[in-house]
């Protein structure tokens, strides 16, 4: 049987591969995978989790995943006999080269270590990079993967969330304001638009209602044709939040009829002058 085990498969220079150490690597490979899915179930099987937790165990699972396999790799090469002190001093030039022609890729897969490392961004998160709006559903070393409003999936190079700048929108949580905004005619009763807009708001299921946190009409300045009022709100429901200014704005112009109050457009007067 030990014979079996130093058997020699085939042999190139002064390397040599046997069945015990191809049954090696195997080993390594496999208990590798399982400690990994082991792992995975600990950090990420608990339910209940909100969006951020999620997102800081992935990225701890993420991390330990790399640095498992990089482990495992490392004793592959060893277990197969060669010097890995040597193998990267041989390479070394070969790297060099490489390095220049793939520094975008170096740095996308630095960038990654960080952003695992930082947290500053996490699966979850509603970030929006080069005026796409999208959340983050998977973040690799190299690239990360947001899905936009519209269903699509972007793949995305980590760099852009190092070097460029980049709005997360749930960075300090998920309650954020935006704010509609609404012109009237300068004949309407500003007192009654004011109540009309709170009204809208108050009912709107997805805005947040508490003292802290509750929408409030500003009028905002003074236009051409008409007066320009800001309904400020805050929501939780950031990734929808165009849906919802719509549902609002629906509400406000049934309101606005309801009362009649004149919602403006331009208006030019022309005067012709005869010589």
């Amino acid at each position: 049987m030990n014979d079996f085990w130093k058997q020699i498969i085939f042999r190139i220079g002064n390397f040599t591969l046997t069945p015990a150490k191809l049954f090696a690597v195997i080993m390594i490979i496999v208990v590798t995978w399982i400690l990994i899915l082991l792992l995975k179930r600990v950090i990420l099987s608990k339910k209940k989790l909100t969006v951020s937790q999620t997102g800081s165990r992935n990225s701890l699972y993420q991390l330990i995943k790399y640095f498992l396999w990089v482990i495992a790799f490392s004793s592959c090469i060893s277990v197969l006999g060669f010097n890995i002190t040597i193998l990267v001093a041989s390479s070394a030039a070969l790297l060099v080269g490489l390095g220049f022609g793939l520094q975008n890729v170096f740095s996308d897969l630095v960038s990654g270590l960080f952003m695992l490392f930082e947290q500053k961004v996490k699966i979850g998160d509603v970030m929006e990079v080069d005026n796409i709006v999208g959340r983050v559903q998977h973040i690799n070393l190299r690239t990360s993967v947001l899905l936009t409003r519209d269903g699509f999936n972007i793949i995305v190079p980590n760099h852009k969330f190092i070097a460029d700048n980049v709005i997360n929108w749930t960075h300090q949580g998920f309650q954020r304001r935006f704010h509609l905004e609404i012109s009237v005619s300068y004949t309407s009763d500003t007192e009654q638009v004011t109540a009309i807009l709170n009204k809208c708001a108050a009912e709107q299921e997805e805005l947040l209602k508490d003292n802290e946190h509750k929408a409030f009409v500003r009028l905002q300045d003074f236009g051409d044709n008409a007066l320009i009022f800001y309904l400020m709100f805050w929501t939780a429901d950031i990734f929808r939040v165009e849906q919802v200014k719509s549902n609002l704005r629906y509400k406000i112009v049934k309101a606005f009829q309801e009362n009649n109050i004149t919602i403006p457009f331009p208006q030019r007067d022309i005067r012709i002058i005869q010589s």
